[in-house]
């Protein structure tokens, strides 16, 4: 088949599907909307020119961005048009009448994005109609996709998964006994709550002293978090590390006692999944997406959304019972190991193919 990837720009996540669908048979063209650094795209990926891809997505460029993917769409004449996230790539892709067309949630959108205001929520509910078939990576966004109007029989649920050899436990790089040590790497804006993290480590350090906080990444939020550490007197427990190759992930997840993960929105949360992969007992909010894959006392803890002092408490709770933490870690890997492989989850995407090309 001849299928038009068309995504926002070209994120890790991207990076990995693109890498995979180079290995299929078939034949795959990469629109992006955006611009993004896109030198790591595999060479069987074909990338196309067009309008877009110049600079950031502006609603006044739309009918332009409708005709150019006209152009393209005649031009190359692809069995299917795989477009998210919905509110403005799916949005232009539905604007071209192009069937079959396969939209793919990217957890945001349904999650958050679609509450911005009502016109968000049109653009949602009038996209979703006209989609052909719909994928995403939790049972939380396909349900609300169902209630913004997607057919829920043309649906498909699959984590995106992790590599399971790549991330993997190694029991010999935990922290010796006289530490206990924090890990998070969720992006440093509001949506991951990473400032919720601060208040709680600033709570636990008072009682537990010999607490470390280990964060990765950064964002709009820096200076906030690093103020609420500063000025409690615990940043020194606390070691920056910035965004970090994924090649080294799993040293980091493996130094960690606990994986704490403060998101107010998520679908099935990649971080998450690698993780409970390297066996890491995880710390995650309450909310539907993390409710598929955390359950309480067994592989992690859940506490409430928003609230720091519930944090604070579960991570004390997780310190005090440290005996239990092997049991707890070996537990998320066996979710892993049944649910978060992505070799064996990125076939149901072909699946989804299929199915949407019967649709036609």
């Amino acid at each position: 088949m001849k299928i038009i990837y068309f995504s926002m720009g070209y994120s890790p996540h991207d990076h990995r599907f693109l890498s995979a669908l180079a290995k299929t048979e078939h034949k795959i063209y990469f629109v992006q909307l955006e611009k993004a650094d896109n030198s790591r795209l595999p060479a069987e990926i074909e990338l196309v020119d067009w309008e877009g891809g110049a600079r950031d997505f502006r609603w006044r460029d739309v009918p332009s961005y409708v005709r150019g993917m006209k152009r393209i769409l005649a031009k190359i004449q692809p069995d299917i048009l795989h477009a998210g996230p919905i509110q403005t790539v799916g949005l232009i892709a539905v604007l071209t009448k192009f069937h079959p067309l396969l939209m793919m949630s990217w957890g945001f959108d349904l999650m958050e994005d679609v509450y911005r205001n009502i016109w968000w929520e049109w653009v949602t509910r009038y996209t979703l109609k006209r989609s052909t078939f719909f994928t995403s990576d939790a049972q939380v966004t396909r349900n609300r996709a169902v209630k913004y109007g997607m057919n829920p029989e043309n649906t498909i649920v699959f984590p995106w998964g992790v590599d399971l050899d790549h991330f993997s436990p190694i029991t010999e790089h935990r922290t010796p006994n006289t530490e206990f040590t924090l890990f998070c790497n969720r992006s440093w804006e509001p949506r991951y709550g990473v400032d919720l993290l601060a208040k709680a480590f600033v709570q636990v350090v008072k009682s537990k002293p010999n607490t470390r906080l280990n964060l990765l990444a950064g964002g709009s939020e820096e200076n906030r978090i690093r103020e609420i550490l500063r000025k409690n007197g615990t940043i020194d427990q606390v070691e920056f590390k910035g965004y970090v190759p994924q090649k080294e992930l799993p040293s980091y997840y493996n130094e960690a006692d606990i994986y704490i993960s403060p998101s107010h929105v998520d679908g099935s949360s990649v971080s998450l999944m690698e993780a409970m992969a390297c066996g890491l007992p995880c710390l995650v909010s309450d909310i539907p997406a993390n409710r598929e894959w955390v359950t309480e006392n067994e592989n992690g803890w859940l506490f409430a959304d928003g609230d720091a002092d519930a944090l604070a408490e579960k991570i004390l709770h997780a310190i005090e019972n440290r005996d239990t933490l092997d049991e707890i870690g070996a537990n998320a890997r066996c979710v892993a190991e049944e649910r978060a492989d992505w070799q064996k989850n990125f076939q149901k995407l072909l699946v989804a193919y299929e199915r949407t090309t019967k649709l036609k």
